[in-house]
């Protein structure tokens, strides 16, 4: 029971995170684009992240805990390489997640604050890139997820 318990929480924060991404790059980016111009988009934008953040923060971690604690509960020689290909793809999704929210969420929330918009575009750029990066990499490791059966 605990074992599926554990796979619910991370197949939740798997939806709550790669779900946000793919929402955020192929829904409201271009949608923001077309209907805002920057000194309106760029706050949205900062809005959006300040509440999507914490959240994905959350599913991040909840993720981590889960997925330790089944991976040490198989062992770490007995667990498929799908999973080890999952962890070691979910750090690197995790140390690129606490760039954004730790240093260019600021940066982009601080230049809308001072309504410099070629500089929060600056930041909102970089974060579209490493959305990118993090998308697609939280698409490999679902594949890494369903080959490791």
């Amino acid at each position: 029971m605990l074992r599926q318990v554990l796979l619910l929480v991370h197949l939740l924060g798997a939806v709550v995170w790669i779900g946000g991404m793919f929402f955020a790059y192929f829904c409201l980016r271009p949608a923001a684009a077309e209907v805002l111009d920057p000194p309106r988009r760029l706050p949205l934008w900062s809005a959006t992240f300040a509440r999507f953040l914490p959240y994905t923060a959350i599913a991040v971690v909840a993720m981590l805990a889960s997925g330790l604690t089944v991976l040490l509960q198989t062992g770490l020689r007995l667990a498929p390489t799908g999973w080890h290909v999952m962890l070691t793809l979910g750090v690197v999704m995790m140390i690129i997640f606490g760039y954004v929210y730790g240093r260019l969420y600021p940066r982009l929330r601080d230049r809308c604050r001072a309504a410099d918009w070629p500089a929060a575009a600056q930041a909102l750029n970089r974060i579209r890139q490493l959305v990118a990066v993090n998308l697609v990499l939280g698409l490999c490791t679902v594949v890494a997820a369903i080959s490791a059966r």
